[in-house]
């Protein structure tokens, strides 16, 4: 789900060190559009608080240019987006259901589950690579391979936000406290 075709896993093998290097992780890569006028979008966060702010893109961005350029493995002209996965985050990794375990999501499958592909639920952690997922209206929590996921997103609600400005509040803080360097 980090990447969706041949191409975007290749990049991700390409880019995955060059931003554990810098001290982030890749949540999602997509290379977009035809031929002409591609867009390599990357969403990254810092490992340790899963945050990403202008400057943490400003400098991933550096260092993937630098390697793009170096190996130039995409044909042709394309535009680099390096950005924050957002509040409302996609889900990319096993890890990313744990974390957000009590928030409200969207899950499409690659194939029919009772009949449908896509679920709206709380996510309810993560149970040997097995997603719990409690699907609205169902009384029992389901078990969903993380294998069979296509696309899962958190669902924009108060309870997010206010997790959100939370972290956003902590970090603002530990900022004032950290000394500056003249």
């Amino acid at each position: 789900m980090r990447g969706k075709t041949a191409e975007d896993q290749n990049l991700l093998e390409l880019l995955d060190p060059v931003a554990e290097a810098a001290g982030y992780a890749i949540v999602r890569l997509r290379l977009m559009g035809g031929e002409h006028a591609r867009r390599l979008q990357i969403m990254a966060e810092r490992p340790s608080d899963g945050d990403m702010n202008v400057e943490d893109c400003a400098r991933l961005s550096r260092a993937i240019s630098e390697i793009m350029d170096a190996a130039d493995p995409i044909a042709g002209e394309y535009t680099l987006e390096v950005s924050s996965p957002g509040v409302d985050r996609p889900l990319t990794r096993l890890e990313d259901f744990e974390t957000y375990e009590g928030y409200l999501a969207r899950i499409e499958l690659d194939r029919l589950a009772e009949g449908r592909k896509r679920f709206k639920g709380v996510l309810a952690g993560v149970d040997d690579g097995q997603v719990a997922f409690d699907i609205e209206g169902e009384e029992d929590t389901a078990l969903i391979p993380f294998s069979w996921i296509v696309e899962a997103k958190l669902v924009l609600t108060d309870q997010l936000m206010k997790r959100g400005a939370e972290v956003r509040a902590a970090r603002l803080q530990s900022e004032t406290q950290q000394p500056t360097s003249e």
